[in-house]
């Protein structure tokens, strides 16, 4: 069944390549579909193209379709192009014309719009949500060990001192920052394109604001064609916030992975968290880290694979869009298995405490050194280069007293800021209207 079928016999050879996978990955999208449909069938009766009973049995059938989805028996079978198609075909098998009736209005452009908008928003959701506990895992490691001194680097060059809670904290902080971006990206998924059509609308009277509430969106897309238009615009830009977010969690797998190594020997994982060497008994492998570190590379890439497949195309439908699927829906996923065992992997890690006493580490202490100095009425400049000219004649002997106070240093991580801010950025994307709006739809009638 195609909901474009005019009676034309399709060659086998190109029906094969045009579907591609989308029979695969159009599972993705299913639940919302029907959410999306639901919605679209509510507004079609309040304008009369349906009638009460048409909508009860419409109701009555898209949500027993939905729990179908939900408990993992939906398919979409074989000769079915797509999702829309197999839901439609579901309908009409029990409701006959009645289910016919349910894309007056639409076009399969709008509804994968759609879908994918819907999609996108609950994988925020949860992306969100993991980012969170991620987020509290640090924040928990950098009050533990925020005595716990480490040299700090520039140029891979001891450079001052730092703490395990500064290091920890930062990437706390950065995730805060992750979600800034991402809140963007939510806000351009969180707008309505149902109603556009084709990208040109439709002569029937359809209520846009309605199926927008029904559906908890904040907005619409108002202009058909730029709903059009949003299509892997929406997907490149939440892309790169998923970005954001792989990038803070890469360059923590590249910190681990070097800190782990014997030369630093600054965190260590159990035996039961890494792997060994099939010719080296003594290896222990931050293994996890890398993988960590690989995947959150490759979903870097995403917004530009999605830019090199969208960035010639004029304005209206293409089916190069079809594509965008491939690399945008798996994706999310992949994300969430990388936090989720960084996570576990954070819960168990052990920093090295005493680093400091270290005298590979004395020089870390010059600037500290060279502070009092200044603060003892020495111009800086002078003082510099009484500690340098010590450095240099071998009989520089550091002090080994901190006082760092100021926001944000060692001895005043902030670690309350930090955290009122990541709530009001969670707070900020009030997931719950989009939940209430998902209950109503799937109340039974």
């Amino acid at each position: 069944m195609k909901l474009w079928d005019k009676g034309t016999t399709v060659n086998e050879l190109i029906e094969k390549f045009t579907v591609g996978k989308d029979r695969e990955l159009d599972l993705y999208l299913a639940k919302f579909d029907v959410l999306g449909s639901i919605a679209h069938a509510k507004m079609l009766q309040s304008i009369d193209l349906l009638t009460a009973s048409e909508l009860t049995e419409l109701q009555t059938e898209l949500v027993e379709i939905y729990y179908t989805i939900e408990n993992g028996n939906f398919r979409i079978e074989e000769g079915i192009e797509d999702v829309h198609s197999q839901v439609e075909l579901m309908l009409t098998r029990k409701l006959g014309n009645t289910g016919k009736k349910i894309h007056s209005g639409r076009s399969r452009n709008d509804q994968v719009l759609l879908d994918l908008k819907l999609f996108t928003r609950s994988e925020i959701q949860k992306l969100v949500d993991a980012v969170s506990e991620l987020f509290d895992k640090l924040m928990a490691k950098a009050e533990a060990n925020k005595q716990s001194l480490m040299p700090g680097y520039t140029h891979l060059q001891v450079a001052m001192p730092s703490s395990f809670g500064l290091w920890f904290s930062a990437y706390a902080e950065s995730l805060v920052d992750d979600l800034v971006l991402l809140k963007a990206a939510y806000q351009i998924t969180n707008q309505n394109p149902l109603g556009s059509a084709a990208g040109y609308g439709s002569s029937f009277p359809l209520d846009r604001q309605m199926t927008t509430d029904l559906l908890g969106f904040e907005s619409m897309n108002y202009n058909v064609i730029y709903a059009q238009m949003g299509r892997g615009k929406m997907e490149k830009t939440v892309a790169f916030g998923l970005s954001s977010v792989a990038s803070t969690i890469s360059k923590f797998a590249f910190d681990v992975c070097l800190f782990m190594s014997q030369n630093f020997g600054f965190v260590s994982l159990p035996d039961e968290l890494t792997t060994g060497s099939s010719i080296m008994p003594h290896k222990k492998n931050p293994d996890v880290f890398e993988l960590v570190r690989s995947h959150c590379n490759k979903i870097q890439a995403i917004p530009y694979q999605i830019s090199l497949m969208t960035n010639n195309l004029p304005s209206g439908y293409f089916r190069d869009l079809q594509i965008l699927k491939e690399v945008f829906l798996p994706a999310f996923q992949e994300l969430l298995d990388c936090i989720s065992i960084a996570g576990f992997a954070i819960d168990n890690m052990t920093v090295n405490t005493n680093l400091l006493a270290d005298d590979r580490y004395k020089y870390v202490f010059s600037v500290e050194d060279v502070n009092k100095l200044v603060q003892q009425g020495v111009p800086f400049r002078d003082a510099y280069q009484i500690v340098g000219g010590q450095i240099n004649a071998g009989t520089y002997e550091p002090s080994r007293e901190i006082n760092h106070s100021h926001q944000g240093s060692i001895g005043n991580l902030c670690l309350e800021q930090i955290s009122d801010r990541m709530k009001d950025i969670v707070q900020s994307y009030e997931f719950q209207n989009m939940e209430n709006a998902f209950a109503f739809l799937l109340k039974r009638h």
